[in-house]
């Protein structure tokens, strides 16, 4: 009996976690199992603080197709609290992967559809292959791009959104870039040493610092001005007066690499 293949395979280099979406054989389409796996993967991530940065992506030649069919056409038979209970795990699977307090990179290297482009939204920095292909294609199916849409609006804004959830057209990696869903763009062979630079910018950087940053930015977000101005004044305060402020700037004035960067506790 040959042992059944992993749906998540997370693999670790030293601050960097690796997680590869594996169902190839449905181009890693989300099913119930596989959001267990990435809500339990991000919950343990989130809690280990030696991860600094992860990288997403999926097996085979795509990223992400979304919810597996066969999956959603087998809520047709349930009640409408099991169907909602369903709805809310996959809603929370997202919600747990936009804020892990680390960057999360998405590694696009081929489509991303439906939930698979919600996936992209919750990436803090997404690299694209030339090739790979997007789209919110629910309403082809009678559906809606609901659990993902806070995410997506937040990334790409509501024009685009009005254009691209209501026709559900598929476009390419060039118009996601245009719209602030991708952040670079480059040939397939090009991908691993894209994601990799991005990588160590991010280990060159304070990993509290980059973690606050990133809680920074979904604080803000609903803010009006005055109220943002407490919680930036109070943020900045807290970092200058930190020990790792205090070292960043130590190291920037004495020319020398800060300890998160020489490997120093």
């Amino acid at each position: 009996m040959t042992q059944e293949e992993p749906l998540l395979i997370v693999r670790r280099e030293g601050a960097v976690e690796h997680v590869v979406l594996n169902r190839p054989g449905v181009r890693n389409a989300f099913n119930r199992p596989l959001v267990a796996e990435l809500h339990g993967w991000a919950g343990r991530a989130a809690a280990d603080r030696g991860v600094r940065a992860a990288v997403l992506t999926g097996a085979g030649g795509s990223f992400c197709a979304g919810a597996d069919l066969a999956w959603m056409l087998a809520t047709i038979a349930q009640p409408r609290h099991e169907n909602v209970a369903e709805a809310r795990e996959l809603a929370s699977m997202f919600e747990l992967l936009d804020s892990v307090p680390f960057p999360l990179i998405g590694r696009v290297q081929g489509p991303a559809l439906g939930g698979g482009t919600g996936l992209v939204a919750v990436c803090d920095i997404v690299v694209a292959a030339e090739r790979a292909v997007f789209g919110f294609t629910e309403v082809k199916l009678g559906l809606v791009p609901s659990v993902i849409a806070p995410y997506v609006l937040a990334k790409i804004g509501r024009s685009a959104a009005r254009e691209l959830f209501l026709t559900g057209a598929r476009f390419d990696a060039a118009k996601a870039r245009a719209i602030g869903l991708v952040h670079e763009v480059v040939p397939e062979g090009d991908l691993d040493a894209a994601v990799s630079r991005h990588v160590r910018e991010i280990l060159s950087a304070g990993p509290e610092a980059v973690g606050a940053a990133k809680l920074l930015i979904g604080d803000l977000w609903p803010l009006s001005k005055s109220d943002a101005l407490e919680v930036t004044s109070d943020t900045i305060a807290s970092r200058r007066v930190s020990d790792e402020g205090q070292e960043g700037m130590k190291a920037f004035l004495e020319k020398r690499r800060p300890r998160w960067v020489a490997g120093e506790p």
